[in-house]
């Protein structure tokens, strides 16, 4: 229970800063309300459950090597650029305010948290910061603690989309349509941000190689 307890709070932190996931969930949270909100973080849960499976069958050596995170890198980029490009462009659409009827479907938001957390370059970062952490029990020979740590992790990340979700539900009150349409502009521009660093660490890795 002390090891479960402990990982929970390293899901906390890693799921803290701010990332594309938690852009797009505050996002749809503010458009859309606590459940089209809580669809991305489900959808981003999703690829963290098959991440956790794929480091237990010993995919994470395959995900870490060099020439496979490059073009990873880049394809992540090009993904949170459209999206990034998408929110900015249809910023004024699909806005409810509060006590109007949501048009946008459930099953759209939780694709929007697919795409975010199965962008390649979201996967390197997985692999590099919530693998090494999985990893490490793992390759001890503890599979238990491993699936323990894991569950931890993942309550963690879990306990943190529900606390976000909570405070823009209770925002989302004060705001209005305007101000709702402002922040998507800018989360898309966030978005796009990510897609630069991803750009970045890209350009950084290429020039081992050249």
């Amino acid at each position: 229970m002390s090891l479960y307890v402990a990982y929970v709070l390293v899901g906390l932190a890693i799921a803290m800063p701010v990332g594309a996931i938690t852009v797009e969930m505050t996002k749809q949270g503010l458009k859309n309300g606590f459940i089209h909100g809580w669809a991305v973080g489900l959808g981003g849960m999703t690829i963290d459950i098959v991440l956790v499976f794929a480091l237990y069958m010993g995919l994470a050596s395959i995900l870490a090597m060099p020439m496979v995170q490059l073009p990873m890198w880049i394809i992540g980029a090009g993904f949170l650029f459209l999206l990034g490009y998408d929110s900015i462009k249809n910023a004024d659409h699909d806005i409810t305010l509060v006590g109007e009827k949501v048009t946008k479907s459930f099953f759209a938001s939780y694709f929007n948290g697919l795409l975010v957390a199965i962008s390649p370059g979201n996967l390197v970062f997985w692999v590099n910061v919530f693998g090494v952490v999985l990893a490490k029990s793992y390759g001890q020979g503890e599979q238990t603690s491993f699936l323990i740590i894991a569950a931890g992790v993942l309550s963690g990340i879990l306990l943190h989309d529900i606390g976000l979700l909570t405070i823009v539900s209770v925002t989302r009150k004060a705001m209005n349509r305007k101000m709702i349409k402002t922040f998507t502009i800018v989360a898309g521009f966030l978005l796009i941000g990510f897609a630069g660093y991803f750009i970045y660490e890209f350009i950084r890795a290429i020039k081992i190689y050249i």
